[in-house]
């Protein structure tokens, strides 16, 4: 029986459309998910399916737990099983300190952190039923360790991820062994599209490798921590040594 993995926010081109088209070239059947790009969703269908794998499309504000438990009971229904779940759905708004809300910091935290602990609760719930168990990758940023400026809604968001990514290996390991839980951290693989050429030459020059990443290469870590099954609880840089430089 094919495996099956489900990404969030993997509609549009970003980081979770690449995750998608890695694991269908590995075999996995394909949940994909999306909030508002349901046209970009429909659209990858065709294409993902070309690696003669099944491709379903699912909708779902991450912000509202009914609707997460919606998106997993439809899953769980269309194909009976969860192998792998991937959070790549995330929020990233920029603004001056003195302008962020309560509210930003309240939905920063709902889609990204909140959001991030609901799914893989769910996906948690399916896979220890499964003997084989399953694999939850987590999405981070490198950043929350050196946070830049006009983001300060975002970050803490984002830093609460490696904490919910060892909590889930610890919990979810006591109930299945069989299911691992890591965390990537990407550095600059796909910049925001509104970052100043300064700010994305600081970017670059702040890498030891002295390029920007690709999304493919956040794509690479997650099939290896789907593949590698003796590896959990791991938060893993991947940002061209940006962490270090």
């Amino acid at each position: 029986m094919p495996k099956l993995a489900l990404i969030t926010g993997s509609g549009k081109r970003r980081l979770g459309n690449a995750v998608a088209f890695a694991l269908a070239e590995r075999g996995f059947d394909i949940a994909l998910h999306y909030n508002r790009s349901a046209a970009e969703a429909k659209n990858s269908v065709g294409e993902l399916k070309k690696f003669g794998v099944r491709v379903e499309t699912y909708q779902a504000d991450l912000a509202d737990e009914n609707q997460i438990a919606r998106l997993f009971a439809g899953v769980e229904k269309d194909f009976g099983r969860l192998d792998v779940l991937v959070t790549a759905a995330a929020i990233w708004e920029s603004k001056p300190l003195e302008q962020v809300t309560a509210d930003d910091v309240r939905r920063h935290f709902e889609i990204n952190a909140l959001g991030t602990f609901l799914c893989c609760q769910r996906a948690g719930e399916i896979m220890v039923r499964q003997p084989e168990g399953g694999a939850i990758v987590t999405i981070g940023d490198w950043a929350t360790a050196r946070p830049y400026p006009h983001y300060a809604a975002y970050f803490p968001s984002k830093g609460a991820i490696p904490a919910i990514t060892r909590t889930f290996a610890v919990e979810l390991a006591r109930r299945n062994p069989a299911i691992r839980v890591n965390c990537i951290l990407p550095g600059p693989v796909m910049v925001p599209e509104d970052l100043a050429e300064h700010e994305v030459k600081g970017a670059v020059a702040g890498t030891l490798l002295k390029r920007l990443g690709k999304p493919e290469n956040i794509a690479q870590a997650v099939a290896f921590f789907v593949e590698n099954d003796y590896v959990t609880g791991v938060c893993l840089p991947v940002d061209g040594g940006r962490t270090i430089g």
